[in-house]
C-alpha cells in the first residue's frame, strides 16, 4: 500500500537544519505525526515527500524556504507602542498577538527601546532551508 492524496498517515520525523542541528522530531512528541496526504495540513514539500511512500519507507529530503515556511515577510514585522506590553516584556519572548476573529498568532519580541517594542509575526523557521529524515508509521 503507497500514500496517495487524501490517505491518513501517521510519519515518524526528524527536521534539522543543514548544519545538523535538530529542531524537531517525532520522538520529542512522544507519536508519530498524524495529517491527511495531501491536504495542506504540513508544509508544500513534506506534503509531496510523502506521496507514493510505503509503510515502512523511509527517505531523507531537503526543502528550500519556498517549500517549506516561506521567506520572512517584512509586513509581518511591526512596531507596538512601548505601553501596551507589560514591564517584564523581554527581547527573544514569544507572545500571542490577537486577531479580530479572536484567534491568536505567536509572535516573537525582536527588539525593545525606550518608546517601542518590534514584534515579528513571521513563522521562526520562515526563510530556512530544512532537512527531514521520514518514516512512514501507517497508512489508513
Amino acid at each position: 500500500m503507497t500514500v496517495k492524496k487524501g490517505d491518513k498517515i501517521k510519519v515518524d520525523y526528524t527536521g534539522s537544519f543543514e548544519n545538523g542541528e535538530v529542531f524537531d522530531a517525532s520522538e520529542k512528541h512522544g507519536q508519530p505525526l498524524e495529517f491527511e496526504a495531501g491536504k495542506g495540513m504540513v508544509v508544500p514539500g513534506f506534503d509531496a515527500a510523502v506521496i507514493g511512500m510505503d509503510v515502512a519507507g523511509e527517505k531523507e529530503f531537503t526543502l528550500k524556504p519556498n517549500e517549506a515556511y516561506g521567506m520572512p515577510n517584512e509586513k509581518a514585522v511591526q512596531k507596538v507602542p512601548k505601553d501596551k506590553f507589560p514591564p517584564e516584556a523581554k527581547e527573544g519572548m514569544m507572545i500571542g498577538v490577537p486577531l479580530p476573529s479572536g484567534q491568536q498568532i505567536p509572535a516573537k519580541i525582536a527588539k525593545i527601546d525606550d518608546k517601542e517594542v518590534t514584534i515579528d509575526m513571521n513563522h521562526p523557521l520562515a526563510g530556512k532551508t530544512l532537512v527531514f529524515k521520514i518514516k512512514i508509521v501507517s497508512i489508513n
